[in-house]
């Protein structure tokens, strides 16, 4: 399986396709992947750190050409969320970014595979659920996937981060989606879902949980869908699939590397 990192290497990462210039601090290992389809079909084999752009839609036609793309969903939900408004520099390299407080924004590869993976499950009128939901990039593309009659949570445990995320929201021009109760952001412990707005028929998670937290499996729909990934040193992505019957049903996708999802004594480390 392939490997898919969003850890910080020990050396700068060159961005083969010129669009951006060689940063000091990239956080993305340099690793050839296969790109399995988060649903059912593969692309050929590419580099993730090649999608870097000199602007957001240049970021996402690279994204699409690579084939991590394959939605038109997906490309318009990413087009219309400028990353800038929510990563802290190198706003359109393909590499995660550090937000403080050991957290991270995901690359957009990798933003872009588990929206592909959820894509059935983010249509209008659907409930979505991002844990760990950080600068709030990927609850924006949730909630504008799925719709007014639809609704996108996001749920962090770090205070200030929440805070951030609604300014980046109205950065990027998403009041409306606040304004109309679509967009959500909550305090909480991600671990334990949250059970008020749900269930839901898709979950993300952007930190590796030790093991699959039950309360996320609990709270899908039947017939949902949860990405996450899961393990310590070992970590895996995991696709779960809750039936029509309640039957769950995991799929592994890819090697991993990302941050934990732990308690926030532990996150902030205090």
């Amino acid at each position: 399986l392939p490997l898919l990192a969003e850890i910080a290497p020990s050396h700068p990462v060159q961005c083969s396709l010129g669009q951006t210039p060689r940063s000091p601090d990239a956080k993305i290992v340099p690793l050839l992947f296969t790109l399995q389809r988060l649903a059912l079909h593969t692309t050929p084999v590419t580099m993730a750190w090649q999608c870097s752009g000199q602007s957001n839609a240049a970021l996402v036609a690279n994204l699409k050409n690579a084939g991590i793309i394959q939605s038109p969903a997906v490309e318009k939900a990413m087009l219309a969320v400028d990353r800038a408004s929510y990563a802290p520099k190198y706003v359109y390299e393909d590499s995660p970014q550090l937000l403080g407080y050991n957290v991270t924004i995901s690359a957009p590869h990798m933003h872009a595979m588990c929206l592909e993976g959820l894509v059935g499950h983010l249509k209008p009128g659907m409930r979505a659920l991002d844990v760990g939901s950080g600068s709030g990039y990927l609850t924006a593309c949730m909630a504008l996937m799925v719709g007014v009659q639809g609704l996108a949570v996001g749920i962090e445990h770090v205070p200030d981060l929440v805070t951030k995320s609604l300014e980046n929201f109205k950065k990027d021009g998403k009041n409306s989606l606040l304004e109309s109760g679509n967009l959500r952001v909550v305090v909480g412990d991600g671990r334990k879902g949250h059970p008020p707005e749900g269930p839901y028929d898709a979950i993300h998670v952007g930190a590796a949980a030790p093991t699959l937290p039950p309360a996320l499996v609990e709270q899908l729909k039947p017939g949902g869908r949860l990405i996450i990934p899961v393990g310590t040193s070992n970590q895996a992505l995991l696709q779960v699939d809750k039936g029509q019957d309640g039957k769950v049903t995991e799929t592994v996708l890819s090697g991993v590397r990302y941050v934990p999802l732990t308690d926030l004594k532990d996150q902030i480390g205090s």
